[in-house]
């Protein structure tokens, strides 16, 4: 997109500092989310000052946002899903949500397939 007084802009791919953080640790707080994650080529960030925070990107006018997170085992993905929109939403308020899962890792101590 492009302004008429600036350069052109990414839409969707920066966000205020706290809106960002506090979509984050939303997330983060879900006891089924072990991480965030970039998703698929790291497209799923924020851009902060001096860093990128991967795994939210909060959505501009008419865009979604968008999270990307590495899940625990076990927790059905639809209710997952649903539920880390909700958590987002109670941040944001009533906007479109898209989430993905990166990956799924075992519990601790959990033994692998053998």
């Amino acid at each position: 997109m492009t302004t008429p007084d600036g350069p052109p802009q990414q839409s969707g791919t920066s966000a205020p500092r706290g809106t960002a953080e506090a979509v984050a640790s939303a997330v983060l707080a879900h006891p089924e989310v072990d991480r965030l994650d970039g998703g698929p080529f790291g497209a799923v960030a924020s851009y902060l000052p001096g860093r990128r925070l991967l795994g939210v990107r909060v959505g501009g006018p008419g865009e979604p946002t968008r999270v990307a997170v590495v899940v625990r085992f076990g927790t059905p993905l639809p209710a997952l899903a649903g539920a880390l929109a909700e958590r987002v939403r109670t941040v944001l308020g009533p906007v479109a949500v898209d989430v993905t899962f990166a990956d799924v890792v075992l519990p601790v101590g959990a033994a692998g397939p053998g």
